[in-house]
């Protein structure tokens, strides 16, 4: 048998061919399986070589591409954010790609990073799942990128030839896909990496700078200012709790519009930054133009706010404000933005309670410099009115002495009274100064608040007309009497009315009002109102309007009225409030308590007691 297969010469060239064949089809294989390899191997050299994501998706989608015969390839990541598939980077796809976004379920691509395995598609015309990108596509293969143990992404060849992909191709784009993975996974590594070297590197270099400023205002603009640089946003804003502690008032911001600016307090129990000043958490808000618990989506939509971030301004155990950064497209801040702008946020509110403790120590001194030039001026005052009264006295005796009794007819007899009267009048200023400055008691009675406003009218009645002052008086009926220092009470009423006048250069308005207040819990109040409709005063005059200070920027008058008002009012237990417009007028309201019991030592010092003023 042996001998007959070795005669059959055909067969032995037909077993020749055959095993040649073979071996020659197994080393084309070999071959094509070495090429892939040491392409896979290029492949993940240039990716531990090189920290440019691009070059190393460009790599690997050229790869992709070219071993699986496709005539393009792509990868889509999930943009955590909008929740999309977004085309991340592509090769062999139209230009009109760019921009391409899917979602979850949608399309073959859609597909795969929803249930995480591959697919192949022979013929996408017969394919429901797919969605046209590009026109002449007959074939897909789409495989899952997972990355830290989920799908963030999906990459993709097509082909313009029917069934152009099979198992092997299928294994082959599963490991590029496993190298662009690790591609992803380093760049998003070392984002983050860098992000944070850059956050704490700005976070020292900010803190240095809000901790050296000492002002409050310029404190808050710093703040506003470096947290805009710090976290790249369109707009960063500063609210901080009112004296009620029930709103939050705008008090800096940096990036804000006019919309911004003009928005009204916002309360505590009805906004998302009250919320954050209760919870003392930071509170985020992806698209606050479709948010139902922000308030304001007009203003955003104006001023092109999209993404809010808000955290507290803690300091101790209290929360003073918030910080709020917008950005001007959707995005999700990370765990690492949040823990960075907190901790800028708790560095703030450190420098701004020691710039409000500076600003409170600068304005005690300042109350303390403004009573040293008081009692200055005080002795001062005392001191030449003693030696006025000196001649004074002189000359009323000499006055007295040559007894100028000249006839009614005569005159020299006009003369003569007029000339005494001037002198008891100097004498009278000088005994007020005195008493001054051996702070006289005052002397409480009771008194009729309109009663005392009727003089008022009267006494200024001439004044007003001279500078085109309409009175309108609107006192109440039946108001109970207040025990009271009369003489104190009407000096603060006179400096009210003629602060009311030096408002309306031009003329105008100026309304008397009073009413009785009932309180529940307190002693019953009058209410004296001086209402005007002149110029109106700027927040930083009515900071200022009750402190003793003596640099009055008034053409005339040294700038103490109001002051000594406060202190009358208050010196009568009392309060009094200022509301004023710029351009649209001033009102100030004075409370007086009702049946208030006198102070046990009801002979005290006053604060002041009024020196006189020619009308």
């Amino acid at each position: 048998m042996l001998f007959a297969i070795q005669g059959d010469s055909s067969f032995v060239s037909s077993l020749d061919l055959w095993l040649t064949v073979g071996v020659s089809e197994i080393e084309e294989g070999l071959g094509r399986k070495y090429e892939r390899l040491q392409r896979l191997y290029d492949v993940s050299n240039v990716i531990h070589s090189s920290l440019d994501p691009s070059q190393a998706l460009d790599l690997i989608l050229g790869q992709a591409a070219q071993l699986t015969n496709a005539t393009s390839a792509s990868v889509s990541l999930v943009n955590p954010t909008t929740g999309l598939l977004e085309l991340e980077a592509s090769h062999g796809l139209p230009a009109s790609s760019d921009g391409l976004r899917l979602r979850i379920g949608q399309g073959i691509t859609g597909w795969v990073a929803r249930t995480g395995e591959p697919a192949r598609a022979g013929d996408v015309a017969a394919d429901p799942r797919y969605v046209p990108v590009r026109s002449g596509v007959r074939s897909e293969l789409a495989v899952p990128m997972d990355i830290q143990g989920a799908v963030r992404g999906v990459l993709n060849v097509d082909s313009e030839l029917p069934n152009a992909f099979g198992e092997e191709d299928e294994a082959l784009l599963a490991e590029l896909a496993v190298q662009a993975a690790k591609v992803i996974q380093n760049t998003w590594l070392y984002e983050q990496l860098r992000f944070k070297a850059r956050m704490f590197e700005s976070l020292a270099s900010v803190n240095q700078t809000i901790q050296s400023t000492m002002n409050l205002d310029e404190a808050l603009d710093s703040i506003t200012r470096e947290a805009r640089n710090l976290m790249s946003v369109k707009l960063c804003s500063l609210l901080m709790l009112d004296d009620s502690k029930e709103a939050l008032e705008l008090r800096s911001s940096t990036g804000a519009g006019e919309t911004y600016l003009g928005k009204p307090r916002l309360p505590i129990r009805e906004s998302i930054a009250g919320s954050v000043v209760r919870s003392r958490r930071p509170v985020q808000v992806v698209d606050v133009r479709a948010s139902g618990i922000y308030q304001h989506t007009a203003v955003a939509e104006v001023e092109g706010l999209v993404s809010l971030l808000c955290v507290p301004l803690i300091h101790g155990s209290h929360c003073i404000g918030v910080i709020n950064v917008y950005t001007e497209k959707r995005h999700s801040f990370s765990d690492e933005e949040i823990r960075i702008l907190t901790a800028f946020a708790s560095a703030s509110a450190n420098a701004i309670e020691k710039a409000r403790l500076y600003d409170h120590v600068r304005t005690v001194e300042e109350k303390l410099r403004q009573n040293e030039k008081l009692s200055a001026l005080g002795l001062l005052a005392a001191e030449i009115a003693h030696e006025i009264r000196n001649p004074l006295t002189v000359m009323k005796m000499i006055y007295h002495a040559l007894r100028l009794d000249f006839p009614k007819d005569d005159p020299r007899s006009t003369d003569a009274r007029v000339l005494g009267e001037k002198m008891d009048h100097l004498n009278r200023i000088v005994e007020r100064i005195l008493a001054f400055a051996r702070q006289s008691a005052p002397e409480w009675e009771s008194v009729d608040v309109n009663s005392l406003l009727d003089d008022l009218a009267l006494l200024t009645r001439h004044k007003l007309k001279r500078h085109n002052i309409s009175l309108i008086p609107k006192l109440g009926s039946d108001l109970p009497s207040i025990e009271a220092d009369a003489t104190k009470l009407e000096q603060a009423f006179l400096n009210l009315t003629l602060n009311a006048i030096e408002a309306m250069p031009q003329g105008g308005e100026l309304t008397l009002r009073t009413f009785f207040c009932p309180r529940d819990r307190s002693a019953d109040q009058v209410v004296v109102e001086f209402e005007d409709n002149g110029e109106g005063m700027s927040e930083q005059s009515m900071s200022k309007a009750f402190s003793s200070v003596l640099d009055t920027t008034k053409a005339t008058g040294t700038g103490l009225g109001l002051a000594i008002v406060s202190r009358i009012v208050e010196a009568h237990s009392g309060e009094i409030k200022l509301k004023s417009s710029l351009g649209k007028g001033t009102t100030f309201s004075v409370f007086l308590p009702v049946n208030q019991p006198l102070p046990a030592d009801s002979n005290r010092p006053a604060d002041f007691t009024p020196l006189g003023l020619e009308l």
